[in-house]
């Protein structure tokens, strides 16, 4: 099979030199398009259910929110295993997929039973929310957020209403969660003993506040010509607004909120708080959409943030763009790739031009880096692999060997090619430095799925082997160059 090779190999090396250089530019091509990861998917697609439950103590939560979506789901097709954690007030679901399944469909039969376990949650118990699809190291970027100027809630709401929403837009963003400052929030404090003076409940607080900051239709009237539709425009944003909203009492005179209890703008309780270099600020944290390019959507991040700059400059507020970036391990894996071409490069060429004095056995060996290299691009993405920082380590790896296998099969093949006097034309001392039709012939080969391969070259003889040995059967390979040279 291999002396096949090496004979159709010498009677087109026209071909061969052709489909090498296919191979380099299709190569290319696949590179650049290809997908970067920091790590390749080492854990089954998973997503997670929050669900909300204010003022439920952990137990409670366990019982009435945590077991009902655990029994939804837990049937649900393609789920392989469920577990959850929670705390009070907030209950965390973890659902993982099996393996070779399609997470989206999965995720379409649990978002149906999520939706059917929803009416049987307790009152004031928020709808369970279905966390997007992330990748298994999930990190995208982290942003701090610092000012001078602005307090921590305007910090918040800067970076909530107008930083947050430019970013989702961003194609490859699966959320982005914030950490840190203040929660806007309209806070009714109510004294008891007012109530009681005015024989009110605190259900009828809470329904004056949700009648008072709550927006619903006002209908339509019907006129001979049209229908015209009302709009409702009652909803209160201000402290102010709210303590002026009506609350029906029993005696049938009309009471204000204001009249019995306290309205304020103040702060969401915390449950946890956020430093940036030291100082309190806000932290956005983004994660990435399973399957997406890290790579591609960091520099996509990146780009937009820019142009947010000089918003933020302007109103006080710092940037820390590199609080956590995982794209520099695949830019530093990348760096590392290149620089073990360059250098394998030069060694090969210096070595055998120092010992071997035939410039075409030079460039022939030269040529087996990036065949070698492109070689494994496009295997890793027909497999559907992406580029990570694994398979860069690996390649750096296989690079290696094909540089020592360049250097030791070329010096082993040319020397015994010129013992048995072949290779020589019209007296020339150097085997294949000079001559017209001198070709290039290859044949490529990857290993473990990175790259690997030998070179082999004598003028116009160049090929690969399968395993990392020298040449055992030089004398069929002698035998196939004389017969060519005949």
């Amino acid at each position: 099979m291999l002396a096949a090779i090496i004979r159709w190999s010498l009677r087109f090396p026209t071909v061969v030199c052709a489909l090498a250089v296919i191979l380099v530019m299709y190569g290319a091509v696949v590179l650049v398009h290809s997908k970067y990861d920091v790590f390749p998917e080492f854990v089954p697609p998973q997503a997670s259910v929050q669900t909300e439950a204010p003022g439920l103590v952990a137990e409670q939560v366990e019982l009435l929110v945590t077991l009902p979506i655990e029994q939804a789901i837990s049937g649900a097709s393609g789920v392989e295993s469920v577990r959850s954690e929670t705390i009070s007030g907030l209950s965390v679901v973890t659902v993982v997929f099996e393996e070779n399944i399609d997470p989206y469909r999965s995720r379409q039969i649990v978002a149906e039973a999520l939706g059917q376990v929803a009416a049987r949650l307790p009152s004031g118990v928020k709808p369970p929310k279905l966390t997007p699809l992330v990748s298994s190291t999930m990190d995208l970027l982290k942003l701090g957020f610092v000012s001078d100027k602005l307090s921590a809630m305007e910090l918040r709401d800067l970076v909530q209403w107008t930083i947050r929403p430019r970013l989702l837009a961003v194609p490859g963003v699966a959320r982005a969660t914030l950490y840190g400052g203040d929660e806007r929030q309209l806070q009714v404090e109510v004294d008891p003993r007012e109530l009681n003076a005015r024989d009110l409940s605190i259900g009828d607080v809470v329904a004056a506040v949700r009648s008072a900051t709550g927006v619903r239709g006002g209908g339509f009237i019907e006129t001979p010509n049209q229908r015209v539709m009302i709009e409702s425009r009652g909803q209160t944003l201000t402290s102010r607004e709210l303590g002026a909203a009506l609350v029906p009492a029993a005696n049938g005179a009309p009471l204000r909120l204001r009249d019995f209890a306290t309205i304020t703008e103040g702060a969401a309780p915390k449950f946890g708080d956020t430093l940036v270099m030291g100082k309190p600020g806000v932290m956005l944290g983004l994660s990435s959409q399973y399957g997406a390019n890290t790579l591609e959507v960091t520099r996509a991040m990146e780009a937009e943030i820019d142009s947010l700059r000089p918003a933020l400059a302007a109103r006080g507020v710092t940037l820390y763009a590199g609080l956590h970036r995982p794209a520099n391990f695949i830019e530093n894996a990348l760096r590392g790739v290149r620089l073990d071409v360059l250098l394998g490069a030069v060694l090969i060429a210096a070595l055998l031009f120092v010992f071997l004095g035939d410039v075409r056995s030079v460039v022939v060996a030269f040529a087996s880096i990036p065949l070698a290299l492109f070689s494994a691009v496009v295997v890793i993405n027909a497999l559907g692999w992406t580029i990570n920082t694994m398979t860069l380590g690996g390649l750096a790896v296989a690079l290696g060997v094909v540089v020592d296998d360049a250097i030791i099969d070329v010096e082993n093949i040319v020397r015994r090619l010129r013992a048995a006097g072949v290779g020589r034309r019209n007296g020339g001392p150097a085997a294949g430095s000079a001559g017209d039709g001198g070709v290039v012939a290859g044949l490529i080969e990857l290993e473990a799925g990175a790259a690997g391969g030998h070179a082999y070259v004598e003028g116009e003889t160049f090929f690969r082997e399968l395993d990392a040995k020298c040449v055992e059967d030089a004398g069929e390979l002698v035998n196939c160059a004389k017969a060519h040279a005949h």
